[in-house]
């Protein structure tokens, strides 16, 4: 199994005191996550796009530029890239120029995106919006692979022969799509032989479950090797502890101040109390022993090979997320690493075949 962190720069007051700190400090904080998961030996680091508060994740190929800089064997994930609000010739030269700045290191997980604001900052509606997903994926994966393409576009200009630089560094870029709430996601993901990352949030178990069975039916219809598929999976929550009494009293503040906030915008929350939260959620609180075996229950359900933490310490002390960071390595990966298998592809650069054996345009 493979880890990652992922921040999507959630710019919001304190959970527990209530401040809010300054925008250059919390890019700061998310450079720093970014060294401290390297430095843990993280698989990859990630950063979602947002265009509305309370998130400042508007421009995540500036930021992922600046910690590819600092770092050199991290891989680096869009958590995600929302493709239906963005030109895909221009998010093609945005990624590809980033995938050669990192050697290589590049990997997206592209999806539609929530959010009503953001949808009228880029005037797509409710009616267009997979459409959109749609069609912004299949030129972007083209001109991934191809020198030239012709495309008869809806949502913007046709292309005829265009050629987009620079040219790829991977070839192509892994894609994974990723999955909330809908069936187009998965059956874009599985039309396409691409792995599937499920955002496993919000809700209980049932619903992320649900989509990743069919996306697993759907990978078989469109005729792909079903020993071939990659599942992902995220986390509502993380701190681990050496006993679930510790890590329970050191999480509640946090737990009751991100529950107040929710309340204050008039959500009703799904899990209304820790106990709770922690037992029905996916959120991985407790004894690395706790947080073991719960990886095991959701891996029996989703069959996945990657698992994201959150890489804020979101409300925690500074000490006390990196504590849990480092007893997650030393006491729960080296665990989960030995009994879930890895994805089934190498966890590195994407390079094309020798010469004389150009890629599949399906590829």
């Amino acid at each position: 199994m493979k880890f990652l962190a992922i921040t999507l720069i959630v710019h919001a007051p304190h959970p527990v005191t209530g401040v809010k700190k300054p925008t250059d400090d919390r890019f700061r904080e998310v450079i720093d996550n970014a060294l401290l998961a390297e430095e843990l030996g993280f698989d990859g680091f990630g950063v979602g796009e947002r265009h509305e508060r309370p998130f400042i994740s508007s421009s995540p190929p500036v930021v992922l530029s600046h910690i590819a800089a600092l770092t050199s064997r991290i891989r680096l994930f869009t958590a995600v890239t929302t493709l239906s609000l963005l030109d895909p010739v221009r998010a093609y030269e945005d990624y590809a120029t980033l995938d050669h700045l990192s050697g290589g290191r590049l990997e997206l997980i592209v999806g539609k995106g929530n959010g009503a604001a953001q949808r009228e900052l880029f005037q797509v509606t409710t009616d267009d919006q997979w459409d959109r997903n749609a069609e912004s994926y299949e030129v972007f994966r083209r001109i991934w692979r191809q020198d030239k393409v012709t495309a008869a576009t809806r949502f913007r200009p046709e292309l005829h022969e265009a050629e987009v630089w620079p040219r790829p560094f991977q070839q192509p870029v892994r894609v994974w799509h990723g999955s909330a709430t809908s069936k187009e996601s998965v059956d874009l993901a599985a039309r396409y032989g691409d792995p599937l990352f499920s955002a496993n949030v919000t809700n209980t178990i049932e619903p992320y479950a649900e989509l990743i069975r069919h996306y697993r039916e759907r990978w078989v219809h469109y005729g792909h090797d079903p020993a071939a598929i990659a599942v992902g999976a995220g986390t509502a929550g993380f701190y681990a502890a050496r006993t679930s009494q510790e890590a329970l009293a050191d999480y509640r503040p946090v737990f009751e101040g991100n529950l107040a906030f929710q309340r204050r915008l008039g959500l009703e929350p799904v899990f209304p109390t820790l106990e709770d939260f922690v037992e029905r959620s996916s959120a991985l609180i407790g004894s690395p022993q706790q947080i073991i075996e719960k990886v095991h229950r959701y891996h029996e359900q989703f069959g996945h090979s990657v698992l994201h933490l959150h890489a804020d310490a979101g409300g925690l002390t500074d000490h006390q997320h990196r504590t849990a960071l480092e007893l997650f390595q030393s006491d729960v990966a080296p665990v989960l690493r030995r009994e879930i298998p890895d994805p089934p592809f190498t966890w590195g650069p994407v390079l094309a075949p020798p010469t004389g054996h150009p890629v599949p345009a399906d590829h």
